[in-house]
């Protein structure tokens, strides 16, 4: 459960700083520091650390006050991007948050414009960061309670932002759940109570159902599994007044992903109970929007399974029927991501969909490419990708628009099928792992999200922790612009 927020119009005074535990304090990039709570003991530290005013732009700085208060004050441009604005006050935020504190108290400064951007952000930075993800270290931190906001007051009291905060969590929470918590069964338990707690609908299409549809793709990789819990869940948000325009959001599910008969080598299979990620994030985007009562027509599609080896699984060569009559030569056990997400987008284009998006943690190749601070998205025109690119700009999450040009095509020939899965160069995958999945959305409107970004070291934006729900923002920010 998030922090109750409260916002107070008026500027925090110094007896309000005083008697606060921790406060974080933004100001507008000036010349000179303004006279605000605690000045003096700022222009103190600053002085012993031989820091010039604008040494706050560039980092924040950390003052214990003589009545135990920890202040924190940082400069924010007026013209920086949210992401920059978003990496400003978490790393302000975080020399705060490392004390464990149960309230916090934050204090806007400046013109009324810049006030609502900076309380804005610092509100989502507080609250995207306060709960803790599930662990089951013996003893817990404690747990931030409360956010007291002084200089702002919001028209909505802060609602989208803790929408948009309630769905990062949600995706966060999953998606570092170890391999023997979120089993694809477990997981299907756990969309059904989200699904009471948001009002969605739930339709599951189960490993004995996709068989006999002839999703021979997706039961490829789920066959390996020795429990047949592996599904394709589809879950169904309307709000109310939305208009004709439907989008699903299509999220890539494996629970646990060892390579299959293609193992990968410990280095790499240490962290694959995160290569849920993509199904984790449309469940954060659903919630969020459920949260915010947008009116649109919203359908998810996860294809949760894992990917075992076992005398079961799946090999090289062997040649399976997707659920679109495409035959696949399979190259390389490891590259299960794009045969789960084949049937799924054959699924969500059946429903006729005016947009599919999907998330994935599929390739490294992005991963090499990108590195984790952005992720890269293909796009089927340029008004999508021009769509998509704002939504990046607006939430704070970066990504890159790849081409995707057919004549890459000619390394997924294959002798024996339709189409191989992936070629063994494993030259720009990425580019390839897309072609393939082009094959299965038919002509309905795709975006395809490749997550290099999901799990950044120390962060990333607004987040704190390793992983953080890249691609929940940005979906909402995609929706806004399907609206506007």
């Amino acid at each position: 459960m998030l922090p109750k927020l409260t916002e107070n119009k008026q500027e925090i005074t110094a007896k309000m700083l005083e008697s606060a535990s921790h406060a974080l304090l933004l100001l507008p990039v000036s010349k000179t520091l303004p006279d605000v709570p605690g000045s003096a003991a700022l222009k103190a530290v600053m002085k012993r650390r031989d820091l010039k005013m604008d040494a706050l732009i560039k980092s924040p700085v950390a003052v214990q006050m003589p009545g135990g208060t920890l202040a924190v004050y940082a400069m924010l441009k007026a013209d920086a991007s949210t992401f920059e604005t978003h990496e400003q006050v978490r790393k302000a935020m975080a020399l705060l948050l490392a004390e464990h504190p149960r309230a916090l108290t934050l204090a806007v400064f400046g013109e009324d414009a810049f006030k609502a951007r900076a309380a804005e952000a610092a509100a989502y930075t507080a609250l995207v960061n306060a709960v803790p993800l599930p662990s089951r270290k013996s003893k817990a931190d404690p747990v931030l309670k409360t956010v007291q906001l002084f200089g702002h007051q919001s028209t909505d009291g802060f609602a989208r932002v803790q929408a948009l905060a309630e769905g990062n969590v949600l995706t966060r929470s999953l998606t570092v759940q170890g391999p023997d918590e979120l089993t694809p069964g477990v997981y299907r338990k756990r969309i059904k109570a989200l699904a009471k707690q948001y009002g969605w609908t739930v339709e599951e299409y189960g490993f004995d159902k996709l068989k006999k549809m002839g999703a021979g793709a997706f039961c490829a990789v789920a066959q390996g599994s020795p429990a047949k819990d592996a599904a394709i869940v589809r879950i169904s948000y309307k709000g109310a007044k939305a208009k004709s325009k439907k989008v699903a959001f299509v999220g890539k599910g494996i629970c646990f992903d060892t390579g299959g008969h293609n193992l990968k080598p410990a280095k790499y299979m240490q962290g694959m109970h995160e290569d849920m990620n993509g199904s984790a994030v449309v469940l954060g985007i659903l919630a969020a929007a459920s949260k915010m009562k947008l009116p649109v027509a919203l359908e998810g599609w996860v294809a949760l399974a894992e990917n075992h080896i076992s005398p079961q699984a799946y090999r090289q060569n062997e040649v399976v029927t997707a659920l679109n009559g495409t035959t696949i030569e399979v190259v390389h056990t490891d590259a299960e991501g794009r045969m789960v997400l084949a049937d799924t987008l054959t699924l969500a284009a059946k429903a006729k969909p005016d947009l599919i998006a999907d998330f994935a943690t599929l390739t490294g190749s992005m991963h090499y490419a990108l590195g984790s601070r952005m992720s890269g998205v293909f796009a089927t025109s340029s008004a999508l990708a021009h769509q998509a690119s704002r939504a990046a700009t607006a939430s704070g999450e970066r990504i890159v628009v790849f081409p995707y040009p057919e004549d890459y095509d000619g390394s997924l020939d294959s002798t024996v099928a339709d189409v191989k899965q992936c070629s063994m160069e494993g030259e720009a995958d990425h580019i390839l792992a897309t072609r393939f999945l082009s094959r299965f959305v038919g002509d309905t409107p795709w975006l395809h999200m490749d997550l290099s970004g999901h799990s950044c070291k120390g962060g990333l934006g607004a987040v704190m922790s390793d992983a953080n729900g890249f691609g929940v923002a940005w979906g909402i920010a995609l929706l806004d612009g399907i609206k506007a």
